[in-house]
C-alpha cells in the first residue's frame, strides 16, 4: 500500500510539473509574439521616417543555434543533450510559426529523407513543401 501512496504523490509531482511547463511553453511563445510586434514596428517606424526599410527577417539561423548551443551546454541530464535540443528545437519552431510561418521547400515526396531532414533542422512548425525537381525547389524558395 505504501509504493501505491508513493506513485500516486509522485504523479501528482509530474502533473504539477506539468502545469508549470505548460506556464511557461505559453510564456515563451508570447514572448515570440512580442519579438514580431517589436520588429513590425521597427520596420514601420523606418518607413515613416522616409528610410529604406526591408523585409522583416523573423528566422535567424544564427541566433538559433546560439540558444540550442547554450541549452545543450547547461543541459545536466538526466535526459540526454541531443533530446533536450530536440524538445526546444520544436518549441523554437512553434514560437517562430506564431511570428511567421517558416516555408521549407525539400526535393522528393513526402516521406523522404529529404523531408525529414527539414523537419529535424526546422521543427514541426515549418511549412514544408515537396518538390520534384531541384528546379522546383529553388522557383518554390523563390516564390516564398
Amino acid at each position: 500500500m505504501t509504493d501505491e501512496r508513493d506513485l500516486q504523490a509522485v504523479r501528482e509531482e509530474i502533473d504539477g510539473i506539468d502545469r508549470e511547463i505548460q506556464a511557461l511553453i505559453n510564456r515563451r511563445a508570447r514572448c515570440a509574439q512580442q519579438v514580431a510586434e517589436i520588429k513590425l514596428a521597427e520596420q514601420l517606424a523606418a518607413r515613416e521616417r522616409g528610410e529604406e526599410a526591408g523585409e522583416v527577417v523573423f528566422y535567424r539561423p544564427e541566433r538559433e543555434a546560439q540558444v540550442l548551443a547554450r541549452i545543450v551546454e547547461r543541459n545536466a541530464g538526466p535526459l540526454p543533450a541531443e533530446n533536450v535540443a530536440y524538445i526546444f528545437r520544436e518549441l523554437m519552431s512553434a514560437c517562430l510559426a506564431l511570428e511567421q510561418p517558416l516555408q521549407v521547400a525539400y526535393l522528393g515526396p513526402e516521406g523522404t529523407f529529404t523531408q525529414a531532414a527539414a523537419l529535424k533542422h526546422f521543427g514541426h512548425g515549418a511549412v514544408c513543401v515537396s518538390q520534384a525537381t531541384i528546379d522546383g525547389v529553388f522557383n518554390q524558395v523563390e516564390g516564398f
